[in-house]
């Protein structure tokens, strides 16, 4: 190659300028994509993980929403049946508390042959 080591050496490959730290993913054509990104992410009581499939959420979900909502006093389902509760206790009010609530709420109980969420909690309460 002619030329002196110094004008040779202005073409060697390089990987350019590579930002360090950034949780973003590159794409082929350069650009930062956050997709999938942990940062990303959305709190577990919005997502399926924090759901309990037969109704309300689970302790992970309560857990992620007490987080996100600091000072919230939301707990998980009175599961006991109606009959083993001590009428007047807290849980059975807590119970009776939310049946009325959720019970008046609009929307349908099944959806394309499936319960809805609104179901599944008013059937995991008891109600």
């Amino acid at each position: 190659m002619p030329g002196s080591k110094k004008q040779n050496s202005m073409f060697k490959k390089t990987r350019g300028y590579v930002q360090q730290g950034n949780p973003f993913a590159v794409t082929s054509c350069g650009r930062r994509r956050n997709d999938g990104s942990p940062l990303a992410k959305t709190a577990a009581w919005t997502r399926k993980e924090g759901k309990n499939p037969k109704g309300g959420l689970n302790q992970k979900g309560v857990d992620s929403y007490k987080r996100e909502n600091p000072g919230s006093k939301l707990q998980t389902a009175v599961t006991t049946k109606p009959s083993k509760l001590k009428k007047g206790s807290k849980a059975a009010k807590r119970r009776k508390s939310f049946c009325a609530r959720m019970g008046g709420m609009p929307g349908p109980m099944m959806r394309d042959g499936k319960p809805t969420r609104k179901k599944l909690a008013l059937d995991k309460w008891n109600c």
